[in-house]
């Protein structure tokens, strides 16, 4: 691993990506760089989406925004735990591809930390999987971090 100065994480609330951020707060604290902490959610005041109190899938992690924020001080205290000094949590209307790409170009990121979740999908082999998808859009480094058992 480089010298970072930024280091730009993305959670979705899971244990897994939570792993993705415990490994992006290591290397910012190696590196004493800057680790923003990034979660996209769906605005539910547009795109009509499904009800966020109708935990019918997954998505209840990202529909609406106020689970966002519980979500964003988790990781960020699991990342000051793990030693990085400098923490900032970022919740973003939108899908997680581009959030977490126009974070990474906002704040001139060096690095750009996600979880492998999706990868080895049969959904993410067929359309995509968000992991992929970051490296061929993103214009810094990324770093695919395993995270299944």
């Amino acid at each position: 691993m480089g010298n970072y100065k930024v280091v730009v994480v993305g959670t979705d609330g899971s244990d897994t990506s939570f792993r993705a951020v415990d490994r992006a707060a290591s290397i910012a604290a190696e590196s004493g760089a800057k680790l923003f902490i990034a979660s996209a959610f769906q605005d539910s005041d547009h795109g009509g989406g499904t009800d966020p109190d109708q935990l019918r899938n997954e998505e209840y992690r990202t529909q609406g925004n106020a689970p966002v924020y519980d979500m964003l001080r988790e990781a960020a205290a699991r990342a000051r735990d793990a030693g990085a000094t400098d923490v900032e949590e970022r919740a973003i209307a939108g899908a997680p591809v581009e959030a977490l790409v126009e974070l990474a170009e906002e704040v001139d990121a060096d690095l750009l930390v996600v979880g492998d979740v999706g990868n080895n999908s049969l959904v993410g082999r067929v359309i995509g999987s968000v992991p992929r998808a970051v490296k061929r859009r993103a214009k810094t480094e990324v770093l695919v971090v395993e995270t299944q058992d």
